[in-house]
């Protein structure tokens, strides 16, 4: 792992506390706007990790900045998911302003032979916003830092 480049965690330090991390990103053909990054899965039984796909991060701060707008709430999940379905995201807005964000790290293609999932737990309004934010530095300041 890249030490000094742009990184995100997720998750809370709960009892059984599953950590993921955006690390490593990098634009593999150049100017082209495909942008990869490691999305890594940590905790005390779980390690897992798959190289992410994204076209020009797949509007992934937009998703996560919309659910920080809508913090009185909707009905149903609202889902995101990455170029080639490496790393999907389920969110529910729940009773008390909380945003359950279901992770999906998926086996790249072809392979596809595991699949993890993990919710971490957000305030709605002002953590999501700043959720949104840290994904929005890390894939805009990658093309600063890959330049």
């Amino acid at each position: 792992m890249i030490e000094d480049g742009p990184v995100v965690r997720v998750g809370d330090p709960g009892p059984r506390p599953v950590h993921l991390l955006f690390s490593e990103p990098m634009r593999p053909f150049g100017d082209d706007p495909t942008l990869d990054f490691l999305m890594k899965a940590r905790g005390q039984w779980v390690s897992v990790e798959t190289l992410v796909r994204t076209w020009d991060g797949d509007g992934l701060d937009t998703f996560l900045s919309t659910l920080a707008d809508d913090f009185r709430g909707w009905e149903g999940a609202r889902a995101w998911r990455s170029l080639e379905h490496d790393l999907t995201i389920s969110a529910e807005h729940r009773p008390g302003g909380y945003v359950h964000l279901t992770w999906g790290i998926h086996d790249r293609p072809p392979s596809k032979e595991w699949h993890f999932e993990t919710t971490t737990v957000h305030a709605a309004g002002e953590e999501m916003r700043n959720l949104a934010a840290e994904i929005h530095t890390f894939l805009t300041s990658t093309v600063e830092w890959l330049e």
